[in-house]
């Protein structure tokens, strides 16, 4: 088969290495081989950089590994026609492989055109890409741990969630801070609603009290992660403790 690339590299990229495979020749001369193994630090990936743009590299190749070939892909960008890979059509010939070879292959298989490039968006979209799959995760995260605490506070009897329609609001944090400290009653926590809710004192003040079979909010609380920067006292209330004014009441 006539080979369409005079100048290319393969790449096999790993953690901490990647192999280099640089064929330069003309379409229907047998290519000249070069191999290097360099690091994968930013310093290391400059020297490929300029060794491949010294020897006229035009086409650079590699498989999409992992996060792996990300930085590469940002040193190598606009300097080379870059081809990102699927790993699934790189697949060398059954035999033992080495990451020469895969490097040899990858090179091979780019300097006669088989290979089909995977679509890396531009670089704005994907930093913009990368923030928005973040700040996902984090509300993903956080409502995992809204829920956890409806939990626990449902386990406990406090039916906070069916007066105030919502729980993480203003006055409900105010709330769940008392509940974590465990130094307020029911009547004291209620006199923390603002606005509108406060039209709701009395059923405050019922949905406040918690059982004292369950396990305490505080404690609960404080296992689920969500309240720690508050740095909650944990309080259990046990029968016959003579805690009087506890949310937690033995009745």
């Amino acid at each position: 088969m006539e080979a369409i690339v005079e100048r290319c590299c393969g790449l096999d990229v790993g953690e901490a290495t990647v192999t280099a495979c640089l064929l330069v020749g003309k379409s229907e001369e047998k290519p000249h081989k070069t191999l290097r193994t360099l690091g994968t630090v930013t310093r290391e990936l400059i020297a490929l950089r300029d060794w491949l743009i010294a020897d006229g590299c035009t086409h650079v190749a590699m498989e999409a590994t992992g996060v792996y070939w990300i930085p590469i892909f940002v040193v190598l960008e606009g300097y080379f026609d870059i081809t990102i890979a699927n790993a699934q059509h790189i697949k060398a010939v059954p035999g033992r492989k080495t990451d020469v070879k895969d490097a040899e292959w990858i090179a091979d298989l780019l300097r006669h055109g088989l290979l089909k490039k995977s679509f890396v968006p531009p670089e704005e979209i994907r930093e913009l890409r990368d923030l928005v799959r973040y700040r996902r995760k984090l509300i993903e995260g956080r409502t995992a741990e809204r829920n956890r605490l409806l939990k626990f506070l449902e386990g406990a009897n406090v039916k906070l969630a069916s007066v105030v329609s919502d729980v993480f609001g203003a006055s409900g944090m105010l709330m769940l801070r008392a509940l974590i400290t465990g130094e307020a009653t029911p009547e004291e926590m209620a006199q923390m609603a603002k606005g509108r809710m406060r039209r709701k004192l009395r059923e405050l003040e019922l949905a406040l009290r918690a059982v004292s079979r369950s396990t305490t909010v505080s404690c609960l609380a404080c296992k689920s992660g969500a309240w720690s920067r508050w740095k909650p006292t944990l309080v259990w209330s046990k029968p016959g403790s003579g805690r009087s004014g506890a949310p937690f009441e033995n009745k």
